[in-house]
């Protein structure tokens, strides 16, 4: 009988679902920057969030914008983009 260990090492989660879930953020929750806190930008994520609050939500236009670019980049362009080099902003 053959017995196997087993030690779940918790997977990567996937480039395609990151940018899936960033860019539905985006889109729907821009004004607060949320897709930039999932994404670990946490600062660009507080501006974001600072400038919504005080346009009174228009510059979730920002979070619509960048959730479009996200959601039509390949999943390596978008791994390359914005989890490698980190690039904050469009």
């Amino acid at each position: 009988m053959e017995v196997h260990s087993q030690n779940p090492q918790p997977q990567p989660e996937k480039t395609s679902d990151k940018k899936l879930i960033a860019g539905l953020l985006g889109i729907l929750l821009g004004g607060l920057g949320v897709h930039k806190f999932y994404l670990g930008y946490t600062q660009t994520g507080i501006i974001q969030l600072i400038v919504g609050v005080l346009t009174c939500g228009i510059g979730g236009i920002i979070g619509l914008i960048e959730g479009i670019i996200y959601l039509t980049k390949s999943d390596e362009e978008f791994e390359e983009t914005y989890v490698r080099n980190q690039k904050q902003w469009f």
